[in-house]
């Protein structure tokens, strides 16, 4: 962000302190509020948890300067990772299924990261696997695995949640996020049920993902093209607390490209398919909540919005939805 008034030593100290922006369309009663996640300087909320991570593994050991992180990932995390290594003096290696964001990975590699790419049907748990037969071959590599490390968990629960709840003078009635990893999520909830156990806390995925069965929900596995966010394979979600979290809302591709089109067009917000999946779900909870559906604890919700709509712009992400998804008509 622009508010620091001091020049600062390294590109990691901007990390955090990212704007609270209100959703427009939600009703002044119970506004809707977006943490813009795009303002760090990898332009993701993964860059909490890349130097996060980084440096938790520094200061344990378990990580020696000069040695390698090798970590499966989408890309944002990479990204993060990337940057943390460019001042951590560690080597980086990414592992990512190849029919992920073309620009994040070309990021990555502009970071001096090391990019391979697994098969894209073999999924996160592929690149899971490569990650770990990778650091076996590596003198002084380490898997941080975001999928399983509590780093993950405690960056969200130091950084982004006392700057949501320092904004909002801790009147946070509901929390709404995205679940890849869950740790954005799981480190929010930590943080707002510690301050006040009616806090309502959902979880977001996409429809074909199965975070939903956690919750004993019948659902039906599928693809879908909502980045990010979802999984196929929950014992891989190790940070994953279904107890913390009161529903799991799946969102459909189509609504979520919808609404990330609405939030550019209407509001201004350069944001990508977790960002719409989490607007919709968001402004629903606040819908139901004046409704009288639903009892909340502050006239408030708050949501994520992970990234910037540039890392999906090769995908037609603001195409027709037959473009984005691939589909025939």
């Amino acid at each position: 962000m622009t508010t620091h008034r001091e020049p600062l030593q390294s590109v990691l100290d901007t990390i955090g302190e990212t704007p609270l922006v209100r959703v427009q369309a939600s009703a002044d009663e119970l506004p809707v509020y977006a943490k813009l996640e795009s303002f760090n300087p990898g332009a993701s909320v993964k860059d909490r948890i890349g130097a996060y991570i980084v440096r938790g593994l520094l200061s344990t050991g378990e990580l020696q300067p000069g040695g390698t992180v090798v970590e499966p990932t989408a890309g944002n995390t990479g990204i993060g990772m990337a940057l943390a290594a460019t001042q951590y003096d560690v080597d980086a290696v990414f592992v990512v299924p190849e029919a992920f964001s073309v620009e994040k990975q070309t990021l990555m590699r502009a970071l001096g990261a090391d990019v391979v790419n697994t098969p894209t049907a073999d999924g996160m748990t592929g690149a899971i696997e490569r990650a770990r037969e990778l650091a076996t071959e590596r003198e002084g590599a380490v898997v941080p695995q975001q999928f399983s490390t509590p780093l993950n968990v405690r960056a969200h629960e130091a950084t982004t949640a006392p700057e949501i709840y320092d904004a909002l003078d801790g009147a946070v009635g509901a929390i709404v996020a995205g679940c890849g990893t869950t740790g954005t999520l799981m480190g929010l909830a930590r943080y707002a049920l510690d301050r006040e156990p009616r806090t309502h806390v959902v979880a977001v995925e996409p429809e074909g993902s199965l975070f939903s069965t956690a919750h004993g929900d019948d659902v039906e596995e599928g693809e879908y093209h909502i980045e990010g966010i979802g999984t196929h394979d929950l014992s891989t979600n190790e940070l994953f607390e279904p107890e913390l979290v009161d529903e799991i809302r799946q969102i459909s591709d189509r609504a979520a490209q919808t609404e990330l089109k609405r939030l550019a067009r209407e509001e201004g917000h350069l944001v990508a398919s977790s960002a719409g999946a989490a607007s919709v779900a968001a402004l629903e909870i606040a819908e139901r909540a004046l409704e009288d559906e639903l009892e909340l604890p502050y006239d408030s919700v708050v949501t994520i919005f992970p990234d910037s709509s540039e890392r999906y712009l090769s995908k037609a992400i603001y195409g027709s939805y037959e473009e984005w998804t691939h589909e025939r008509t």
